[in-house]
C-alpha cells in the first residue's frame, strides 16, 4: 500500500500532466527569446548578463502554477481530506512542494542549458547557471507554497501570492546569479543558496500547514 505522502505526490504528478506543466517551461523561452529583442545584437553583452535573465526568467516561470498549487484543493475539499491522513499535515505538505518543484522548476533547470547556448552563455557558465538553478529552485518552490497558502482562501490569490513572495525570493536571486561568474570563486555563493534551500525545505512546509491549519479553523 502507498503511503499517503507518497500517493498525494503521484496523484499531484497526473494532474500536472494534464493540466499544463509546460507552460512554466514556454515562458521561460519567451523571456530568453524576447531578451536579445530588447537589449539589442551585442552577444558579448548578451553573454554577461545571460546568467541573470535565465534566473530572472526561471523565478517567474515559477510563478506560474501557484494559482493551481491549494486553489483547486481548497474548492473541491481536498485539503480537509489531506488534512486528515493518516501522516503528519506538513508531510503531506511536503510532498506538493516537492511534485510543484518536479513538475514545474525541473524542467526550468533541464532547459536552462538550451536556453543558455540562445544567449551567448558559454559552456561552463551555462553549467554553472544549471546546477544553481537545481539548487535554488526548491527554496522558490517551498516561497512559493507558502505565498499559496496565505491567499489560498481569495478570489484573486493568484495574483498576490507572487506579489507577496517576490521580495522573498530576491536573496535566492542574487546568491544564484553570483554562483554563476565564472570569474569568481563560487563557492561562497553556491553554499549560501545551499543554505538558503535547506531552510526554507524545512521552514516552507511548516509555514505552509500552520497557514492552512489557521484558515481551516
Amino acid at each position: 500500500m502507498t503511503c499517503p505522502p507518497a500517493a498525494l505526490f503521484l496523484r499531484d504528478l497526473a494532474l500536472a500532466r494534464s493540466g499544463g506543466a509546460g507552460l512554466g517551461v514556454v515562458f521561460f523561452l519567451l523571456v530568453v527569446t524576447l531578451t536579445p529583442f530588447a537589449v539589442g545584437p551585442d552577444l558579448a553583452l548578451l553573454g554577461r548578463i545571460g546568467p541573470a535573465i535565465l534566473w530572472l526568467g526561471a523565478l517567474l516561470a515559477t510563478l506560474l502554477g501557484l494559482d493551481r498549487l491549494l486553489q483547486a484543493d481548497h474548492e473541491d475539499g481536498g485539503l480537509d481530506l489531506i488534512f486528515l491522513a493518516p501522516a503528519p499535515f506538513e508531510l503531506m505538505i511536503g510532498a506538493k512542494i516537492l511534485a510543484h518543484w518536479t513538475t514545474t522548476c525541473l524542467p526550468l533547470v533541464i532547459a536552462a542549458p538550451l536556453f543558455g547556448m540562445m544567449l551567448d552563455v558559454g559552456p561552463e557558465t551555462t553549467l554553472r547557471v544549471a546546477l544553481a538553478l537545481l539548487v535554488g529552485t526548491p527554496a522558490l518552490a517551498c516561497l512559493g507554497t507558502v505565498g499559496a497558502a496565505l491567499t489560498v482562501g481569495l478570489r484573486r490569490g493568484g495574483l498576490l501570492a507572487p506579489v507577496l513572495i517576490l521580495p522573498l525570493s530576491v536573496p535566492v536571486l542574487i546568491f544564484g546569479v553570483a554562483a554563476c561568474d565564472p570569474g569568481r570563486d563560487v563557492t561562497g555563493p553556491m553554499s549560501a543558496l545551499v543554505g538558503l534551500a535547506l531552510v526554507y525545505g524545512v521552514l516552507g512546509p511548516i509555514a505552509a500547514g500552520a497557514t492552512l491549519r489557521l484558515l481551516r479553523e
